[in-house]
């Protein structure tokens, strides 16, 4: 799918506040209603636009520790990687996984109200799957964090 300006202009929009109207959408990027409603479902239907959700405040929900867990594992196998991604999948604290190149094998992003937390979601994931190292830093300061993708690359 190729995107235009407005194309970008309407995605730029959506995703610092998808709650807006689609005609204050269409305002902003100077079309009629219609049409804008038109490049939005297309939008969907190619699946640029994957979900609409809401964005929460982690520290309000008491969950003020952020972890990252670096794992290696000596199992390289699709029996191993369905059971891991079964037992990450399980576990709602553990938000964001990515299997990695390097020295480590995958990445996690952990959030817990407390260390104490996060003890027990590694009791659960080592109760679970077989790995070889797990490795723990734990988040002093957010200095950035966005779900914004950058637009200027289409």
């Amino acid at each position: 799918m190729t995107l235009d300006a407005v194309d970008r202009k309407i995605l730029a929009l959506l995703q610092q506040d998808a709650s807006l109207s689609v005609a204050d959408i269409a305002e902003k990027v100077n079309l009629s209603v219609t049409p804008c409603w038109r490049r939005i479902q297309k939008l969907d239907e190619a699946g640029v636009i994957q979900r609409r959700v809401a964005l929460l405040d982690a520290s309000k929900l008491n969950l003020g520790v952020t972890a990252f867990v670096a794992i290696r594992t000596s199992q390289h196998n699709p029996a191993w990687l369905e059971k891991f991604a079964k037992a990450v999948g399980s576990i709602p604290e553990i938000v964001e996984v990515y299997r990695m190149s390097g020295d480590v094998d995958y990445l996690l992003r952990v959030v817990v109200p407390d260390i104490a937390g996060y003890d027990a979601v590694y009791k659960k994931l080592i109760k679970s799957v077989e790995l070889t190292d797990v490795s723990s830093s734990f988040a002093m300061e957010k200095l950035k964090s966005t779900t914004a993708l950058p637009l200027d690359y289409i």
